[in-house]
């Protein structure tokens, strides 16, 4: 099975618990019984299938075809995510979580930017977890490993400067609580960057599920946040830093 070859090929700051856990919500080869709601990693930077309606969960037992589909460079140009990272002013020492990673198309960004630090691809699909593994072993990126995640959890191994959500937020079905959970995964002074589809877009996930800029920071205040700092230079997204316990 998919799930117990997963715990194998686990990089050492894994958790096992969380393989397991994520097992228990339906294994990639058979039927998922995850709610489109209920996972946080779906969106997987900003895969949104034709037809995507809540409810209906993807299936990602075929992680290069959705690789073709996550890096294709027509996504670089309305995704910016060169900008997006450098817009972070991450130091070269800083640990990073990139929250719903899929492919890893910002991880291995995240990675080059911190030379010296360290960046958790976070996922819930043991298939992407594998993928990104695989893919820091061909790309010889050593700083940079996967965490198979809980739907309410991310399960990181010891805390971030900062956490990338991309493409992911609306996914979180209970947001407060997950973000609330985050803060204790966060060093001093750490941030949660969101990044996410403007309304309007004509990319990303239907209309019903988006969320509003002023949602989103009604929502991280709620969970202890305060904002930092944006950027409005996305053709279709918004970016919203917060900083914890301020």
């Amino acid at each position: 099975m998919l799930c117990l070859a997963a715990v194998k090929t686990l990089h050492p700051a894994m958790l096992l618990g969380s393989a397991l856990q994520a097992c228990a919500h339906g294994a990639p080869h058979g039927p998922s019984t995850v709610p489109h709601g209920g996972a946080h990693a779906h969106g997987h930077h900003g895969a949104h299938p034709s037809g995507d309606q809540p409810g209906h969960h993807h299936r990602f037992d075929d992680p290069a075809m959705w690789a073709q589909r996550f890096e294709n460079p027509e996504r670089d140009a309305w995704q910016r995510p060169d900008l997006v990272v450098a817009s972070l002013s991450l130091a070269p020492d800083a640990r990073v979580a990139d929250v719903g990673a899929g492919t890893g198309y910002f991880s291995v960004r995240l990675a080059r930017a911190v030379p010296q630090g360290r960046v958790w691809a976070v996922d819930v699909e043991p298939t992407m977890v594998r993928w990104v593994l695989d893919r820091a072993r061909r790309e010889q990126i050593a700083n940079l490993t996967a965490v198979l995640s809980s739907p309410d959890d991310a399960l990181l191994p010891e805390p971030v400067d900062l956490a990338l959500v991309v493409d992911t937020y609306h996914h979180i079905a209970e947001r407060t609580a997950y973000f609330t959970r985050l803060r204790s995964s966060l060093r001093p002074g750490g941030r949660v960057a969101i990044v996410d589809f403007r309304l309007d877009a004509p990319e990303g996930p239907p209309v019903a599920m988006r969320l509003a800029p002023e949602a989103v920071r009604a929502e991280m205040e709620a969970a202890g946040y305060t904002l930092a700092s944006s950027l409005d230079t996305l053709p279709r997204q918004y970016v919203l830093v917060f900083r914890a316990g301020q």
